[in-house]
C-alpha cells in the first residue's frame, strides 16, 4: 500500500468519528431507521419543548452517519433549546455535535468557532447546575462527572481539529488533558478514545509499536466499557498498523472485522473507510475484482452520507483499477469526477479557508476570545468612567509608594550583596577551596553590575516621569497620565526584575560556595558549568584586561539534572577552567615574539556529554599541556607547576577527591606542546 495511505485514513478517522459516547456507552446508542422515523412523527406533534430537545438530540446522532446536513440542522435545534432553558452542559455538547459536521465539510472556522465556544462554557464549573436529564451525560448522576466527560470529548475533537489543520502539537497536547481528565474521573469509553486518537499520533509519527500498544489499550478500555459503537474504526485503524508492520493476511483481517462492526452499528462514515481499504488491500494484491467492488461501496457511502473529502481520492482509485482492467471508458469517467469534484473544493473560498488556517489557528482562536471579553466589558464601562478620576490619584499614589520602597528594597539588596561577597570571599580564603578567588569575586561583580545599573537608572527614569505626570494632572489631560502611568509601572517591573536578578546572582553564587552541606540535589549540569564558565572568564578578565581567548561550548541537551553536591562540583569546574585559562594565557606569552603568533589562538573547549549511564564534563585547552615526568603527581596535595605565590597547589588535589567522593573519576589526557583535556565522570543516579 503507499506510504501515504495511513495518514490519510489518519486524518479522516479521527474528524469522521464522532463523539457522541458521552459517559458509559449504554447512554448512548445508535437509532434504527424506524425508530429514527418513529422519532420524527413525534416532533411533528409533541409541543413540551423539554421532550423536544430530547428528540432532537437522538435524531441529531443518527443523521451522524446518514444525512451530515440533517445532523446539522437537528443539532442547531438542540442548541437553540438548550439556551432557552439556559442549561450550559447541553449548549456546549451540542455546540461540540455542530463542530464535528462541519469538520466533515472541511468548514475549519465554524468548526473553531464551535469548538471554541463549547470548551469555553464545558470549563465553566457554573454549567454544571441545572443539567436537564443528566442521564444523557453520565449514569452515576454527578454533575462534575458530567461536565467533565463533555469536556474530554471536545477536547479530543479539538486536538483532531488542530492536528488536521497543521499545529500538530497543540493538537496532541489537547489530546493528552483529555485524556488526563479522562483518567480522574475513572471514565473508561472516553479514556479509550482518547488512546485511539494517540495512537494515530504514534502511527503518522512511524512509531509503529507505540501505536500497536496504544490502539490496544484503547480497544481494551472499550470492551470495559461495553463501547461497541465505533468498534468497526478501531479494527481498521489496528489493520493500518498491521498493514505498517507489512503482515497483510492480519491487516485484511482486521479491516473485515472492522467493516463487520460498522455495519452491524451502521456507523456507515466508518463503512466507508473500511470499504476503502479493503479495496486498496486488495488492488495491492492484484485481485481487481474484489478491489473493484469495495472500492464501489466506498464511492456509494461516500455519496450518500456524503463525505465530500473523501470522494476524490475514492473515484482516483476506481479510475486506476479500470485502467488496470483495461477499460478505458470507465478510468476516463472517474478521472474526470474525481479531477471536477477537487476542483470544486479548491475553489476561490477553499483558498482563502487555507489561507485562514495557515495564517495562525492559534491567533483565530485569540481574536474569538478577545471578542468575547469585548462583550462581556461592555456593560462595566459606565461604572469604570465614573471611577477614572478617583482611580488616577489611587494610582499615582501607589506608583509613588511602591517606587519608593522599591529603592529602598533596592538599596538592602546591594547592601546585602556587598556584605554576602565580603563573607563569601572570607570564607574561600580561609578554606583555600579556590586557588583563583580574584577571578571568581570579579566575575560575580560584572554578572552584577548590570541589573545594578539597569535599577540605578529605571528609578532615575520613574522619577523624571512622576513630575511629569504630575504638571499634566494639573491640566487634566487623562489621556496623557495614563500612558505615562504605563510608563512608570513598566519601568517598575523592570526596576524589581532586576533587581531580583542581582540578589538571585549573590544567593547563587552564596550557595555554591558555602561549606559542604554533605546533600546532593537535581542540578541541571548544562547551566553550572556554563556560569562558572562565564565567572571564570569575567573574573580573569577583570585582572588581566590583556587576557582573551576563543571559548567553545557544546552542552548535550540529554544531560538534564543529576543529583549531585552543586557547591562542590561547581569548585572542580570553576579549578579546571581557570587551570585551562592560565595554559593557554602562558603559552600566549611565550610565543608573542615567535613566528608562530600571527597562528596561535588561545582556545578553551568545554563540552557536556551523556555516555553508557555517565555523565561527561570535560574542559580542554590548547596549551603546552603537562609533560609526563610529572603526570602522575598533579592530583597530589601541594603539587604545582606554578611559579611560587601563583598556586596552592591544592586546586587538583581537591577537585578529585570532590569527584571521588561523589562516585565518580576525574581523569587527564595530555599532549606537550598541545594541550590537556581534563574529563569529570559522573553517575547519572
Amino acid at each position: 500500500m503507499n506510504a501515504t495511505k495511513p495518514l490519510l485514513f489518519l486524518a479522516l478517522l479521527l474528524l469522521l468519528l464522532p463523539v457522541f459516547a458521552m459517559g458509559q456507552s449504554s447512554i448512548y446508542k445508535m437509532v434504527s431507521k424506524q425508530q429514527a422515523d418513529s422519532l420524527r412523527n413525534e416532533l411533528k406533534i409533541i409541543k413540551n419543548d423539554t421532550i423536544r430537545m430530547l428528540l432532537c438530540r437522538d435524531l441529531s446522532n443518527y443523521y451522524t452517519e446518514i444525512n451530515t446536513d440533517s445532523a446539522l440542522y437537528f443539532g442547531e435545534q438542540v442548541l437553540h433549546l438548550s439556551r432557552k432553558f439556559k442549561t450550559g452542559l447541553w449548549e456546549a455538547n451540542a455546540l461540540l455535535w455542530m463542530a464535528t459536521s462541519f469538520s466533515r465539510y472541511g468548514n475549519y472556522p465554524k468548526a473553531l468557532e464551535s469548538y471554541s465556544l463549547a470548551k469555553k462554557i464545558a470549563e465553566n464549573k457554573d454549567c454544571e447546575k441545572n443539567i436537564l436529564h443528566i442521564e444523557y451525560f453520565t449514569l452515576d448522576g454527578d454533575p462534575h462527572h458530567a461536565r467533565l466527560i463533555v469536556l474530554a470529548n471536545i477536547f479530543i475533537d479539538f486536538g483532531s481539529l488542530y492536528g488536521e489543520t497543521g499545529n500538530k502539537e497543540k493538537g496532541i497536547s489537547f489530546k493528552m488533558e483529555a485524556k488526563k481528565i479522562a483518567e480522574s474521573i475513572k471514565d473508561e469509553t472516553t479514556l479509550s478514545i482518547a488512546y485511539l486518537t494517540l495512537s494515530g499520533v504514534c502511527l503518522e509519527r512511524k512509531a509503529i509499536d507505540s501505536a500497536y500498544l496504544l490502539i490496544n489499550k484503547a480497544l481494551q478500555y472499550a470492551d470495559a466499557a461495553n463501547f461497541e459503537l465505533y468498534k468497526g474504526g478501531y479494527y481498521n485503524f489496528m489493520g493500518h498498523i498491521w498493514l505498517q508492520k507489512k503482515n497483510s493476511d492480519s491487516a485484511e483481517y482486521y479491516f473485515r472485522k472492522g467493516l463487520q462492526k460498522s455495519l452491524e452499528h451502521n456507523t456507515y462514515s466508518l463503512a466507508g473507510r473500511n470499504y476503502y481499504d479493503l479495496g486498496e488491500l486488495f488492488y495491492n494484491k492484484k485481485q481487481n475484482d474484489s478491489s473493484l467492488y469495495y472500492t464501489y461501496k466506498s464511492m456509494e457511502v461516500a455519496r450518500s452520507v456524503p463525505l465530500p473529502y473523501s470522494l476524490p481520492e475514492t473515484y482516483r482509485k476506481l479510475s486506476i483499477i479500470y485502467k488496470t482492467l483495461n477499460e478505458p471508458d470507465s478510468a476516463l469517467k472517474y478521472l474526470e469526477l474525481s479531477f471536477a469534484l477537487r476542483d470544486s473544493l479548491n475553489n476561490a473560498e477553499k483558498v482563502n479557508l487555507r489561507k485562514y488556517q495557515s495564517m495562525g489557528f492559534d491567533e483565530q482562536l485569540r481574536l474569538q476570545e478577545l471578542e468575547n471579553e469585548k462583550i462581556q466589558t461592555k456593560n462595566k464601562i459606565r461604572t469604570y468612567a465614573m471611577l477614572a478620576g478617583l482611580g488616577v490619584f489611587i494610582v499615582i499614589g501607589l506608583i509613588l509608594y511602591r517606587n519608593n520602597r522599591q529603592k529602598q528594597k533596592t538599596n538592602k539588596v546591594l547592601e546585602t550583596t556587598l556584605a554576602n561577597l565580603q563573607a563569601t570571599q572570607a570564607q574561600l580564603i580561609q578554606s583555600e577551596k579556590m586557588a583563583s578567588l580574584g577571578e571568581l569575586t570579579a566575575g560575580i561583580a560584572h554578572e552584577i553590575q548590570n541589573p545594578l545599573n539597569f535599577v540605578n537608572n529605571f528609578s532615575d527614569v520613574n522619577k523624571e516621569l512622576l513630575i511629569e505626570m504630575n504638571d499634566e494632572i494639573g491640566k487634566g489631560n487623562l489621556s496623557e497620565v495614563r500612558s505615562i502611568a504605563k510608563d512608570v509601572i513598566d519601568n517598575e517591573e523592570k526596576i524589581n526584575h532586576h533587581g531580583k536578578r542581582a540578589d538571585a546572582i549573590v544567593k547563587g553564587m552564596l550557595q555554591h560556595s558555602r561549606s559542604n552541606s554533605g546533600v546532593k540535589e537535581p542540578t541541571d549540569i548544562n547551566a553550572l558549568t556554563d556560569e562558572y564558565l562565564r565567572l571564570a572568564y569575567h573574573g580573569l578578565r577583570a585582572k588581566d584586561k590583556s587576557f582573551n581567548a576563543e571559548l567553545k561550548t557544546d552542552f548535550d541537551n540529554n544531560v538534564g539534572k543529576i543529583n549531585i553536591i552543586p557547591q562542590d562540583i561547581g569548585r572542580v569546574v570553576l579549578n579546571l577552567i581557570n587551570n585551562a585559562f592560565y595554559a593557554v594565557d602562558e603559552k600566549k606569552k611565550h610565543t608573542s615574539t615567535s613566528s608562530v603568533q600571527n597562528v596561535y589562538e588561545p582556545t578553551v573547549s568545554v563540552n557536556t556529554k551523556k555516555n553508557n549511564g555517565k555523565i561527561e564534563i570535560s574542559v580542554k585547552d590548547n596549551g603546552n599541556g603537562i609533560p609526563q615526568k610529572v603526570l602522575d603527581k598533579i592530583f597530589q596535595p601541594f603539587f604545582t607547576t606554578k611559579p611560587t605565590g601563583q598556586g596552592t597547589g591544592l586546586g587538583l588535589s581537591l577537585s578529585y577527591d570532590i569527584v571521588k567522593a561523589h562516585g565518580g573519576e576525574l581523569k587527564v589526557e595530555t599532549k606537550e606542546g598541545e594541550g590537556s583535556t581534563f574529563t569529570i565522570n559522573l553517575l547519572t543516579s
